[in-house]
């Protein structure tokens, strides 16, 4: 396994590589707000041989750069993602996509479908149902973003983040991983980015699901108190030759808590 940056007009993303090429697609992992390529890590232990799999650090995550005046909508990631692709030399793979990631992996199946073999949306955003309406009140203190004290706004994601976790100890370590890049003023002001951005519709996106053309799979945690089920009975059911995989007592953080039922879903996508 190796992890390097990779420069996209001058903004740097962390990825790291894994798996074993083969006759297999290869498989792109994205991660949702506001985690990083971390929660993928026991699911990229488990996936099949065969298989090229790239983990990324979506832009002002992780390891990767803030992203300061760029933009951190789902269109705009996707592009970036798209990107990526092109610099690894990655044609075609299979695109697995985690919360607001599943968001970026939507916009990257519509509008470059030839770049997609494969799709999985876990826990996925979709539709109007997202941002859910405790994001919404997140979103309407953003202007006092710069006056509050940045600890207040990491407790508030800390809060948000460990309701969609059901194993109080895994939470609290992935935690503090997740939220590093948003310590400070600078990390506030970036944490503010992010949630307006996770509130930009994309209509055309939701519209043209029901065009595509790929084997897509829905996986979902049954106890997910961050998108409900219904939310994801309904993306299966407009998404053609999608399947439903629901997680029994399974809560929204599938990839970290399940690892297990999530590379089983996907790996079963894969033979399709």
């Amino acid at each position: 396994m190796r992890g390097e940056f990779i420069d996209l007009s001058g903004a740097r993303l962390y990825y790291y590589a894994a798996g074993t090429r083969g006759s297999g697609n290869p498989v792109v992992f994205i991660h949702g707000f506001p985690t990083s390529g971390h929660l993928w890590s026991e699911v990229v232990s488990l996936m099949p041989p065969g298989h090229r799999l790239v983990v990324l650090d979506l832009l002002g995550y992780g390891r990767s750069d803030r992203p300061l005046s760029r933009g951190v909508d789902a269109s705009a990631h996707a592009e970036r993602v798209v990107a990526l692709l092109d610099e690894l030399r990655i044609d075609r793979a299979c695109v697995v996509g985690h919360g607001f990631g599943g968001g970026v992996a939507q916009c990257i199946a519509v509008r470059h479908p030839q770049r997609v073999s494969h799709l999985a949306l876990i826990d996925s955003i979709a539709f109007d149902r997202w941002p859910i309406a405790r994001l919404r009140v997140s979103r309407a203190m953003l202007p006092l973003a710069t006056i509050l004290p940045p600890p207040f706004l990491v407790s508030r994601l800390r809060r948000e983040v460990e309701r969609g976790f059901g194993d109080r100890a895994r939470a609290s370590r992935s935690i503090d991983i997740y939220l590093r890049p948003f310590a400070g003023h600078d990390g506030a002001a970036a944490a503010a980015a992010h949630i307006k951005g996770l509130s930009t519709p994309d209509r055309d996106v939701h519209a043209r699901l029901s065009s595509l053309d790929i084997p897509a799979a829905v996986v979902w945690g049954r106890r997910d108190r961050v998108l409900p089920l219904d939310t994801g009975k309904t993306l299966a059911g407009r998404i053609p030759h999608a399947t439903l995989d629901v997680i029994a007592d399974a809560q929204h953080f599938t990839p970290e808590e399940t690892p297990r039922q999530v590379a089983d879903a996907v790996a079963s996508l894969l033979r399709r």
